[in-house]
């Protein structure tokens, strides 16, 4: 008896703390945590993984495998660990709302508290924390030191150069002011200081450190001429003859070995260098540099390469005998060597044209020529100007010769790749040159692919005008071809130049099963590749398939076929970035993803295997893809996430037992959440189709719910994705939502060509028909909500049909005649393709079917409107032409139809701006509250806010009036 009054007790204390729990509001948003970067170190004892807020200061935490210990680090940041994993390093950040005040009032970053720079010792569990630090590096693959630059506290200049965007590449800047450099030894603790360096880098194995130094500019000695009239000092600054050469100040690049700590200075000049680059042994450096004057125009670099095993010493000029006439060295590409130090790739360029600065700006037109033989429309070459004018061309050097070098890459090609790790005596050339205009209306291009032998320079045409891909094996000894037209791969030997088929017997599709757009398909891709250069592992929509390169053997399904059997895709993982191939024999983990019921998880097996895989875990969560492994250990870690349970870190070394490391948003238990199930149904025209539908946590059957229907194509397969509530970019806050007592439904959509708005019909609509057979949804009190493509479909759904009580549309494309030949601002591209190839999906342009772009334009029926529908289409969008909103807007107002347009200033396609996105949450709540609650309706959509108010007045107040 007493048994059953505990229980009792329980159940009714479960029932009141459920009763107790509140709704989400919009001040829950910037405390609210993610697991931000995560590493594990080398031998699997330690993990680092931060905990990020939306808005505020970040926690690093650090977790012995061994103690299962963790130790806190507020604001810390840019986590590593040496590769002997005996220490941890990172800096410590100001105080979030510093660095906000500093950027908020526009100040000087000398009034930002600087970085420190922590050090942990795992060995002895100490920690030491150095302030002022501005940067840090350790070599990547060897040596326990630390190197870092020291902020000059009474040094203004070097305090306002500064890392102003907090990501620690100014040090790597062209302007960077010389700083204070401390070299460290992490296991003895000694330290080396040199003054006013402006750049340095580690070799991988930390054998040798480079580093510039710069001679301090000497100051002015004549007080008295310090002392004169502002006037005069004006005078003077005009009177300074910008063509007399001003001269870079004394610099010298100098090598620490770091066994002996012998010290060699191996240049030295009134210059400037720069692109510091050692070989993976460090026994070979190269960078660029130039004597020429720091005002001129255009400046003449060179190419300056030293063995310091055979003390060779190299300097490569453009008037270099295997230059190309008129070409120079460029200082904009960072020269690399082969991995067996064999080869240096460096950059050339044709030489810049320097502009006439004589030049009155007013005494000559400013414009864009647009010709119809250019490659690319203005546009993309104005988005690219910055790029085009920086852009360099490959060639190599072959170091055991270094007085010869042979360009490799010439100014047809698009890009150049290494091979072998740039090893082989050759690289993959590609060229879109003759095939690029029609990307206008194509949206891809198609290339043609060569190898380039560096000796000769001589180029071997693998494959022409291409619509696929081509990948090159690990050791350069086959290229894998995939062409997109045909849906088939081929395997190209490139020592006897023949192409063979490889998926021609194999009675599955290797691409995308479910594409519906009216172009070729994409292929699901190559997962791996074998040791030697045997075979590559591709996938198809299920299962992986290990095809020989050589044609020696016939095709195997390394999963059995298990795959397609239990609609399971599988997936190899990339564990450690150094490895290349997998031993066909060797164990290897793969993940897994269930189609039908979205869970995840990770299965077991072997190349060679005739077995299927074998599972070792599968959960209804999202993560397994984001596995990471110890370079040296069995020890792993993942990140999981549910749409119920915040996104935490894991550690495991066999997966049978995980251990999780984080605890995020302890908070969420506090607030009415909600739960997610499948919903699957069959539309009017026999199409199956599946959706996602969320319920509040305190879901009632006995009640009617208002529900939004939030949708772009397919989001079914984020069931088991974590939705934090947050400002969005303009996406559907779909857990503030849900926790507020809406029901938010998001349908699956297939699409048939030339038909957009009428799938989007077919299946949203039948969806929704088929939830309001359930007496719980409110048929008279839903909304839609859709962004971009989303927003499209909004509009069209609005004009076809009036079962929805509001709407909002986010940068809809409305009129589709209008649209076809604008411009996608953040590319610069064309929009054409958009409706030719791709995601508008008619199929033909606009002269073949102009009946089909009217017909599938919601502007042409804006008439028909019923749904009272808000719309967002700001002036700065780079995707669709803003104007498409505004058409839709104006049109609907001339019909006096409820309608409004958000034009967020200065902000993009999606929200960019966070004020912005807290912003658009407030108004599409009260939105949504006025038209499915009933709630009172904001003054912004009663009276509006008028340009006289902007920025005083932004309406949120809840008023009595109706819109």
């Amino acid at each position: 008896m007493k048994l059953k009054c505990t229980v009792f007790i329980l159940l009714i204390m479960t029932c009141f703390m459920d009763a107790q729990k509140k709704p989400l509001d919009h001040s829950v948003y910037d405390s609210w945590q993610n697991i931000g970067a995560r590493k594990i170190s080398n031998d699997g004892k330690w993990i680092a993984y931060a905990v990020d807020v939306q808005e505020g200061n970040s926690d690093l935490f650090l977790y012995s495998v061994k103690s299962k210990n963790s130790r806190k680090f507020p604001r810390a940041a840019k986590m590593e660990f040496t590769h002997d994993s005996r220490f941890g390093i990172f800096q410590i950040r100001p105080l979030y709302k510093d660095i906000k005040a500093v950027k908020d009032k526009k100040l000087k970053q000398n009034k930002l508290t600087k970085d420190s720079l922590a050090i942990v010792d795992f060995l002895s569990g100490r920690t030491e924390k150095i302030p002022n630090v501005k940067g840090f590096k350790i070599p990547e693959k060897g040596g326990s030191y630390v190197a870092y630059l020291l902020e000059n506290l009474k040094d203004k200049s070097s305090v306002d150069s500064s890392d102003k965007d907090g990501d620690g590449k100014a040090e790597d800047d062209k302007n960077a002011k010389p700083l204070q450099l401390v070299i460290r030894n992490l296991i003895t603790g000694k330290s080396t200081v040199w003054e006013n360096v402006s750049r340095y880098e580690f070799s991988k194995n930390g054998k040798q450190l480079v580093f510039v130094t710069k001679k301090p500019e000497e100051k002015n000695k004549d007080t008295k001429e310090k002392k004169d009239s502002a006037d005069d000092k004006t005078a003077d600054k005009k009177a300074v003859d910008p063509s007399k050469p001003k001269k870079y100040p004394l610099e010298s690049v100098q090598v620490v070995n770091l066994q002996t700590g012998a010290v060699n200075k191996i240049s030295e000049m009134e210059g400037d260098f720069l692109q510091l680059s050692f070989d993976e042994e460090g026994n070979q450096l190269a960078f660029v540099g130039t004597s020429s004057a720091q005002n001129d125009l255009v400046k003449e670099y060179q190419l300056y390469y030293f063995n310091f095993k055979t003390d060779k010493k190299q300097t490569v000029a453009g008037d270099h005998a295997a230059m190309k006439k008129n070409w120079v060295i460029s200082e904009n590409r960072l020269p690399v060597f082969s991995k067996n130090g064999k080869q240096l790739y460096f950059g050339v360029a044709p030489k810049p044209v320097a502009k006439d600065t004589a030049m009155i700006a007013n005494d000559h037109a400013v414009v864009d020529i647009w010709n119809y033989k250019d490659d690319y429309l203005q546009t993309v070459q104005l988005k690219e100007l910055k790029n085009d004018l920086k852009k360099s061309y490959a060639a190599v050097m072959q170091t055991e010769k270094p007085d010869f070098f042979r360009n490799i890459e010439g100014e047809d090609l698009d890009t150049l790749r290494l091979v072998n790790d740039g090893n082989a005596e050759f690289t993959l050339g590609i060229t879109s040159l003759h095939n690029r205009i029609s990307s206008q209306w194509e949206g891809s291009v198609k290339k043609t692919y060569y190898l380039i032998d560096h000796k000769t320079g001589e180029r071997t045409e693998i494959i022409r005008n291409l619509n696929g891909s081509v990948t090159v094996s690990p050791l350069g000894k086959f290229a894998v071809i995939f062409d997109r037209e045909k849906g088939k791969w081929f395997s190209y030997n490139v020592k006897t130049q023949q192409t063979l088929p490889l998926n021609t017997e194999v009675p599955f599709s290797f691409v995308d099963e479910e594409f519906d757009m009216p172009d070729f398909p994409d292929p699901y891709g190559i997962a791996s590749w074998t040791d030697n250069d045997e075979s590559v592992i591709i996938k198809d929509r299920f299962d992986l398939w290990e095809f020989f390169l050589n044609g020696s053997k016939k095709p195997r399904n390394i999963t059995n076929g298990f795959g397609r059997k239990n609609k399971i895709t599988f997936d190899t993982y990339d564990l450690d970035k150094d490895v290349k191939s997998i031993n066909r024999k060797t164990s290897l983990y793969l993940s897994a993803f269930d189609n039908t019921t979205k869970a995840n998880g990770i299965f077991k097996t072997s190349v060679h295997s005739k077995e299927d895989p074998k599972k070792i875990q599968m959960e209804n969560v999202w993560g397994y893809r984001s596995l990471q492994k110890a370079k040296n250990a069995e020890e792993y870690i993942l990140v999981k996430e549910s749409y119920t349970a915040s996104p935490n870190i894991f550690t495991t070394s066999d997966f049978s037992r995980q251990d999780k490391l984080s605890n995020t948003n302890p908070q969420q238990n506090h607030y009415n959440w909600g739960t997610n199930e499948l919903i699957n149904w069959t539309t009017p025209k026999g199409n199956s189709s599946t959706g996602v539908l969320y319920k509040p946590e305190n879901f009632n059957p006995d009640k009617k719910y208002p529900m939004i229907v939030y949708f772009y194509e397919k989001l079914s397969d984020n069931l088991n994705r974590y939705v934090a509530p947050a400002p969005t970019p303009s996406r559907l806050n779909i857990s503030y939502f849900v926790s507020n007592g809406y029901l938010v439904f998001t349908p699956d959509i297939s699409y048939t060509d030339g038909l957009p708005g009428e799938s989007a019909m077919e299946y949203i609509n039948s969806g929704v028909e088929k939830l309001k057979q359930n007496t719980w949804v409110d048929g008279a009190k839903i909304g839609i909500q859709g962004q971009s493509w989303g927003g499209y479909q909004v509009a069209y759904l609005i004009a076809h049909t009036d079962m929805y009580a509001a709407a909002w549309s986010g940068a809809p494309v409305v009129n589709m005649t209008s649209a076809y030949g604008g411009i996608r601002w953040t590319s610069g591209m064309n929009r054409q393709f958009q409706y030719e190839k791709s995601q508008s999906r008619l199929g033909k342009n606009l002269w073949e079917a102009p009946d089909l772009y009217i017909k599938n334009s919601p502007l042409f029926m804006i008439d028909k409107v019923k749904t009272p529908v808000v719309i967002m289409s700001n002036d700065k969008d780079g995707a669709v032409p803003w104007y498409q909103g505004i058409e839709m807007f104006t049109a609907l107002r001339r019909l006096g139809k409820p309608a409004w347009l958000l034009n967020y200033n200065g902000d993009d396609h999606n929200l960019m701006k966070r004020q912005n996105r807290k912003d658009i949450q407030i108004r599409e709540q009260q939105f949504f509250d006025y038209y499915l609650k009933g709630a009172k309706a904001p003054a912004w959509m009663t009276r509006g806010v008028p340009a006289t108010q902007k920025g005083i007045d932004w309406g949120f107040e809840l008023t009595d009036d109706q819109p």
